[in-house]
């Protein structure tokens, strides 16, 4: 077993003109770093398994971000230093095409292995060590992804045709040997023929390996292809059944049940239950952008234009056992809202609410939110308001598509009318509702930025991060605590004293 503490808590040799590496029939694909010393020192470039050694890819480009990296740390502003989504990926390329090849040229290029997850693991630790920019960036996951995305060469028959076999894809086993690896470990290797495999063990191996493919890998015909490969323990749901074959056929039932004018409430709900595994494996995964998330989740799963639906999903990433989580959160809301009015007219944002109906005090509260939790960002120059971000009242013949063409925010807003709203997201109208429903809409709002995992605008990020931990119950990662949420909350807490 690879001793990671005693691999990667040491500290090598100072980055100097020339690299030395062991000796490898891919060196060349790690580009020499010809620079001047620098002071600080930098992990070794050869990531040294039991068998085989793997070089860490480096280019100028690279080397550049680095060193600016560390003259930042000197000030204390590293966290400034970001790589850029071209330079990251063509990183993340070029270390898995030299794994790749390093691992054939050493082993037997007719075998086609590929490098396994405790090798990817090991790798992704030493790029972070020598790239410190890129912790908490899920690097592991890239570099898994990039090996999904691999093409497994074709053999050919005698006769000259591609074997069967051999466009099979990669599938996971287990590991069998507990004193190399954690039990949770899985190696990436490639269905092999049964040709010349007829012993008994052979055959049960076979069996495990078909099995394991079927319990991991990911259906092609449902939106769970686009998962990670730990959705299944990552998405939090403890189902009898996750099998991407169960999973792919209850996204068919869905879609089938959909094409129907009124499908029942509770069917479309059942099924949601059971598919949530794969759904928010693909909804959550990196591999749709942001701006295209809506649309793409929509489309798969119509029924997210019900509000009914959105909330129950809501709960089931918060609290799925909780069945009362729904008027639970309403409760919170309520609360909330009441000690937001004592607030507002405490701190001279709002009036007294004395004859306003409770559609109306809602929409003051969501219009003056913004400024009793405020950002440091300001909005976009083409809005008026931060409040914007969250609600527009249409003014006398306004039209709301032509208004949602042209703003400048893509996040979840409401629209409200003399006696209905409208809920978008972008520029897209998902669902209406009555105007008397003001009262719980910021919690729609809530409900889509959990259900699509979308980010929140930076104009209201300390707003929607109250309401996610104030009222959610939602933990934010600490280091999102932001000084201006810090000194909200401080205000906030003081008030209501707590």
């Amino acid at each position: 077993m690879v001793d990671f503490r005693e691999e990667f808590g040491q500290e090598h040799s100072k980055l100097s003109g020339s690299s030395s590496f062991n000796a490898s029939p891919m060196q060349q694909t790690s580009t020499p770093v010809n620079a001047s010393p620098v002071k600080y020192t930098t992990p070794e470039k050869v990531v040294k398994l039991s068998f085989p050694e793997y070089v860490l890819h480096t280019n100028t480009e690279l080397e550049q971000v680095r060193q600016q990296y560390f003259e930042l740390s000197k000030r204390g502003e590293q966290r400034n230093c970001q790589m850029s989504k071209e330079l990251r990926c063509r990183l993340i390329r070029n270390t898995m095409t030299s794994m790749i090849a390093i691992l054939r040229a050493k082993v037997d290029a007719e075998s086609h292995r590929y490098p396994s997850k405790p090798e990817i693991t090991a790798m992704a630790k030493r790029m972070v060590l020598y790239y410190p920019m890129l912790q908490d960036q899920g690097l592991h996951t890239w570099l898994y992804k990039r090996l999904q995305n691999v093409r497994s060469p074709q053999k050919r028959t005698p006769d000259g045709r591609h074997s069967k076999s051999s466009t099979k894809r990669r599938c996971l086993e287990q590991a069998t040997d507990t004193d190399e690896i954690d039990s949770s470990d899985s190696t990436v290797i490639l269905d092999r023929s049964t040709e010349g495999s007829g012993s008994p063990s052979s055959d049960s191996k076979e069996s495990e390996l078909e099995e394991k493919r079927r319990s991991q890998s990911l259906p092609e015909d449902a939106p769970s292809a686009l998962s990670s490969p730990d959705a299944n323990n990552s998405a939090g749901v403890d189902s009898p059944d996750t099998s991407p074959a169960t999973l792919a056929k209850h996204y068919k039932t869905l879609q089938t049940l959909y094409k129907r004018k009124n499908p029942n409430h509770q069917d479309v709900s059942h099924l949601l239950d059971l598919e949530f595994v794969a759904r928010r494996a693909f909804i959550d995964s990196n591999t749709v952008r942001e701006e295209d998330r809506q649309e793409k989740v929509l489309e798969a799963y119509p029924c997210f234009k019900d509000v009914g639906h959105v909330m129950e999903e809501l709960q089931r990433i918060l609290d799925k056992d909780n069945t009362n989580f729904i008027d639970e959160l309403k409760g919170r809301w309520h609360d909330f809202c009441q000690n937001v009015q004592f607030f507002g007219v405490w701190k001279k944002a709002l009036k007294p609410p004395m004859g306003m109906d409770k559609a109306d005090q809602a929409l003051e509260i969501l219009r003056v939110l913004p400024s009793l939790f405020p950002s440091t960002s300001a909005p976009p120059k083409r809005v008026r308001d931060a409040s914007e971000a969250l609600v527009h009242v249409l003014e006398g013949t306004e039209d709301p598509n032509s208004y949602l063409k042209k703003r400048p925010l893509s996040c979840p807003v409401l629209i409200v009318g003399p006696s209905n709203c409208l809920l978008a997201v972008g520029d897209v109208a998902i669902t209406t509702f009555p105007k008397e429903k003001l009262t719980e809409s910021a919690l729609y709002l809530m409900a889509y930025y959990y259900t699509l995992h979308l980010t929140y605008p930076k104009c209201v990020a300390t707003l929607l991060s109250v309401i996610q931990t104030e009222v959610l119950l939602d933990k934010i990662h600490e280091r999102d605590l932001t000084s201006s949420y810090k000194k909200s909350m401080a205000e906030w807490k003081a008030f209501i004293g707590q």
